[in-house]
């Protein structure tokens, strides 16, 4: 594939990587006291619900524009794993397990792209030379 088709490809892998954060972090606004609350019963502390939030939305409007995408892909696979081992490590819980394989899988995902770079089609990539 060519530099332009790989850059297609890793515009349309950002956007898919930073829709499902997008739209968990808007969820964490909209049902924002019960957000607080699942935190709390899994033994964090509620006032890091803000953060959460910010790390999720903050980080998807980096990947889509392709801005800082590679600490924006660090920052959400730490996050991913992070948060798999403090929600979802109940491993006798099969929906829970799914979870837990959900948030490291991503987490490999966003490593790729920290790999990658984010491609030509970003802020970062945007003066690049085709290779």
């Amino acid at each position: 594939m060519d530099e332009t088709g790989n850059s297609s490809v890793l515009l349309v892998a950002r956007c898919l990587l930073a829709g499902l954060f997008l739209w968990s972090g808007i969820g964490k606004i909209v049902g924002y006291d019960a957000a607080g609350q699942f935190m709390v019963q899994h033994g964090t502390i509620g006032l890091l619900l803000p953060l959460a939030i910010a790390v999720e939305i903050g980080g998807a409007a980096l990947l889509i524009v392709g801005l800082k995408v590679r600490f924006a892909a660090l920052a959400l696979a730490g996050f991913c794993v992070v948060t798999a081992l403090l929600f979802h490590a109940n491993f006798t819980d099969r929906a829970q397990m799914t979870h837990f394989l959900k948030n490291v899988a991503l987490a490999g995902g966003l490593l790729a792209l920290y790999v990658s770079g984010p491609g030509r089609m970003s802020f970062d990539g945007a003066g690049e030379e085709a290779s």
